[in-house]
């Protein structure tokens, strides 16, 4: 499998869901079939999110990265930030963040932190 070709926004089902959602918007399966997958409809690990993209044919980068600006980050990867409510998986894509919970950005959602691990199709440079 690929990184979707062309993200489409997923806003996330539950308060709870947003690993799933971001899993979903980077492989192109719904989000109740990455829950089913993943055996998880409540909050995702790391560990999880590494496992289910390795399963999937995408690389996540062994290093966690901290980014202070969007100027930071490399064209694709896993955004986990920590927002005013909770700590929260996001997706950034070439220029353009898809945060499950709030919507298609051209910058970070309110957070004190951020963190990121790039993505890549297996054995490719993209």
């Amino acid at each position: 499998m690929s990184i979707a070709e062309n993200i489409v926004y997923i806003h996330e089902p539950t308060d709870l869901q947003c690993g799933q959602a971001v899993l979903a918007m980077i492989t192109g399966i719904d989000v109740a079939s990455v829950c089913e997958e993943l055996h998880n409809e409540r909050e995702t690990k790391l560990s999880e999110m590494k496992e289910y993209l390795t399963s999937h044919g995408i690389e996540m980068s062994a290093q966690r990265r901290e980014a202070f600006t969007a100027a930071d980050l490399p064209d694709y990867c896993v955004l986990s930030l920590e927002t005013p409510r909770c700590w929260h998986w996001s997706l950034y894509v070439k220029g353009t963040f898809y945060d499950p919970e709030h919507g298609v950005m051209s910058d970070f959602p309110d957070c004190k932190r951020k963190y990121y691990w790039e993505i890549k199709e297996a054995g490719s440079g993209k």
